[in-house]
């Protein structure tokens, strides 16, 4: 299934900009382009962060409000394949690990999840602008 993926991917629209992303491979591009469809779709990075499950579930009650674990809701495998992306990005690349990483005392099980949410804001803002890096971790854009 791998191997038709990776040779199916390239025919994505845009598969050449999220792979310019360091930490995102052949297999990742497609399934996370496949999930996401048409950017457009998005009016912001929250939206789409929405759309694969990766916001709060929030509990209201008279005047109290609590935000929980992440909805879940949405592509799981899209989800499954951003967190792993992050991860990669943040074990890899130290230059950007401050930006990208969760830098607050969350607990371990949720420490994937925020860098994989700034992640996010940087695929949805690839997209959206049609972005091709030479070299990312710097910000560098092709010409």
């Amino acid at each position: 299934m791998e191997e038709l993926i990776e040779a199916e991917g390239p025919k994505l629209a845009s598969h050449e900009n999220l792979m310019s992303i360091k930490g995102i491979g052949p297999v990742s591009a497609a399934v996370l382009l496949s999930a996401i469809g048409k950017i457009g779709d998005f009016a912001d990075p929250g939206k789409l962060a929405a759309y694969l499950g990766l916001v709060p579930k929030v509990q209201n009650s008279n005047e109290t409000e609590r935000s929980g674990h992440i909805t879940k809701q949405g592509n799981k495998l899209a989800r499954t394949a951003l967190v792993q992306c992050a991860l990669i990005l943040s074990a890899t690349v130290r230059t950007c690990s401050s930006s990208i990483n969760a830098s607050n005392g969350a607990a371990a099980e949720a420490k994937p999840i925020s860098p994989s949410r700034k992640f996010l804001g940087v695929i949805y803002h690839t997209l959206k602008n049609n972005w091709v890096f030479e070299d990312f971790p710097n910000f560098v854009l092709a010409s």
